[in-house]
């Protein structure tokens, strides 16, 4: 007889879930009998509860950076590409192309939360990522058609005002990239995350590779990036446009290829219904409750299913915390009769708790969007710069203009390693904390060295546009600017995919990391509504600060703007981030490690 246990005999009440030795009770008459088992309700692909020595962990997460490196070759191709295909192809002006750029971009991001919605409520992680992988693929072929068919693009420029570009070519372009961005949409919040599943956390060994995955998972993505925006950009260049979008098309099949690969070694958390929809039950109850004047008494006295399991599905209880008292009384009983499974009626204390985790982030999330506008420049203005400056090396070779991001990738492949090898011992050594210092602490260094890097950006737009031959100046002028936005992510974002994951409940892993990455599609559009403002404000595309030619254009104080608001954001959000009480904060003790050393005057 097969002993091994599926998922769905966990609400058999003779069944119980794993304890967090490892162990499972497999009925009320079966001793105690020692197994490999996963404790967080991860099944394998047969649907039985995922064993650690067959599944997960480094057998199947490099099937998923892997996949990561080869989708994101594909997006940066495109991305950084866009601009100059809508200015020379479709005949746009230069702050139009930005907005447009900034605007999908923002979209691509935005969507996650999409994604994540599917991921949790219906689909899981996994198939989630393979549909809208699909998705992806189409919006890539498309694309490789619109570079590749001549009706689809207005005649070649030879004299100037260049033919726009008829609505139905503009209609079809927009369309392949918004399907790109869809399916970007579907994959982004649920590709770490499903990375992250793949270790226990109540495994000691496993937590401590989780973080080490993260760390991994940014190198895959830059590494992606390297690769769309040197060898792919170089193929575009002198191959065209046809080969420069149909190589990442044939990349972003492969990628779904190598994620199938791995079918059989991921771990996979099934669908534990909409969040979404919980939170707004908790909202609709306390709300009706408060009207009916109810009163928080004893938290003894809140709701609370009598199982070992939750009321959510997959999902393990929550102790109650003392934080926004108000939605505790959607877990007050007022009614004995309507102790029933009637959500908009009663709510669970785990339920109340899960939106109290998603409500504790918030704050976090609101304060480093900013960081995010300073990314958008990588893939538009700093792009521009460098198209025309000197990009010639000796007398054989021009460096893509497309490629020069690689100084802000590079960093990443470098900077990563190092950190991981030596950084994190020595940190540790001083901090006493297992990752060398918090993921608060690492978002907060990322915050601060942007500054840097838009004021170097600045200082550098400000020089060149002074020079006598603008043309002439070398495009490594650029490295410092890149070189610190690189720096700067390499510290933020894989501490927010930290701290969002870590912060997170069983049934809010996707939707957390697609709040996290709608923080970049927020801050592309805000890119975009600055850029507008200030070419309204000083002038317009022909007068103002930024203009069709750059080099009559004061790019550099619209630098300095960015400057300012990076500068202001550092502020804001030192104050929210030493006010943060994490989800195991209560009662005014810290019970969590990294919210002590936060506290204890070591950010």
């Amino acid at each position: 007889m097969d002993r091994r246990i599926q998922v769905d005999d966990l609400h058999d009440k003779s069944y119980v879930q794993p304890s967090f030795d490892g162990t499972m009770d497999l009925n009320k008459n079966d001793k105690k009998v020692t197994k490999t088992l996963v404790t967080n309700g991860c099944v394998d692909y047969k649907g039985y509860i995922a064993d650690k020595q067959t599944t997960g962990g480094w057998k199947s997460s490099p099937f998923i950076i892997v996949n990561e490196v080869a989708e994101r070759l594909a997006f940066f191709a495109v991305a950084v590409s866009m601009v100059t295909y809508l200015v020379s192809e479709m005949h746009q002006s230069l702050p139009d192309a930005a907005t447009h750029v900034n605007d999908w971009i923002g979209a691509a991001y935005v969507l996650t939360l999409l994604g994540a919605f599917l991921a949790d409520a219906y689909f899981g992680r996994f198939l989630t990522i393979t549909i809208f992988s699909c998705i992806y693929f189409v919006g890539m072929i498309l694309l490789t058609l619109s570079a590749s068919i001549d009706s689809l693009r207005p005649p070649q420029c030879t004299k100037r005002p260049c033919t726009p570009s008829k609505n139905s070519q503009t209609y079809f372009l927009y369309g392949a990239l918004y399907l790109i961005a869809l399916g970007t949409g579907g994959i982004k919040p649920c590709v770490s995350t499903f990375g992250a599943d793949q270790f226990d956390e109540a495994d000691s060994k496993e937590s401590q590779k989780k973080y080490a995955f993260f760390n991994w998972f940014f190198f895959a993505i830059n590494m992606g990036a390297l690769l769309g925006i040197t060898l792919l950009v170089y193929v575009q260049q002198e191959k065209g446009w046809i080969w420069g979008f149909a190589v990442p098309t044939a990349t972003m099949f492969a990628s779904i290829v190598i994620l199938i690969a791995g079918f059989t070694k991921y771990r996979y958390q099934k669908p534990m219904g909409s969040a979404f929809t919980r939170f707004i039950q908790v909202i609709m109850v306390s709300i009706r409750n408060h009207f009916r004047g109810v009163v928080v008494g004893n938290e003894s006295e809140l709701y609370e299913m009598k199982t070992k399991e939750s009321d959510i599905f997959g999902a393990r209880k929550l102790p109650h915390t003392k934080q926004y008292r108000f939605l505790d009384k959607a877990a007050v009983v007022t009614d004995p009769e309507i102790l029933t499974n009637n959500k908009w009626r009663l709510c669970t204390v785990t339920q109340v708790e899960e939106f109290k985790s998603f409500i504790r982030i918030l704050p976090i999330w609101a304060s480093t969007i900013a960081l995010s506008i300073s990314f958008a420049q990588l893939s538009t203005f700093f792009l521009t710069q460098a198209n025309i400056m000197d990009r010639n090396i000796g007398s054989h070779f021009t460096i893509p203009a497309g490629s020069v991001p690689v100084f802000a990738a590079l960093n990443g492949l470098l900077l990563v390693p190092i950190y991981e090898k030596y950084i994190v011992p020595y940190l540790r050594s001083k901090t006493g904390y297992q990752r060398g210092i918090t993921s608060l602490q690492r978002i907060g260094v990322g915050l601060f060295v942007s500054v840097f890097a838009l004021m170097s950006s600045a200082l550098v737009e400000r020089m060149r546009r002074s020079h006598s031959d603008p043309k002439s100046l070398s495009v490594f002028w650029l490295f410092p600017q890149f070189f610190l936005i690189g720096t700067a992510e390499v510290f933020s974002y894989v501490g927010q995919l930290e701290f969002f994951y870590d912060e997170a409940t069983d049934g809010t892993r996707s939707i957390s990391s697609a709040l996290f990455l709608s923080e970049i599609g927020i801050g592309s559009w805000l890119s975009s509504a600055i850029v507008k403002i200030v070419e309204s404000a000083t002038g317009g595309v022909e007068e103002g600060w930024i203009r069709n030619n750059l080099n009559k254009s004061k790019l550099d104080y619209f630098y300095w703007i960015l400057t300012g608001i990076n500068g202001v954001n550092l502020l804001v959000y030192l104050v929210v981030a030493l006010r943060y009480k994490g989800k195991n904060y209560e009662g005014g003790t810290i019970q969590d490690e990294s919210i002590l050393i936060e506290l204890d005057g070591q950010f």
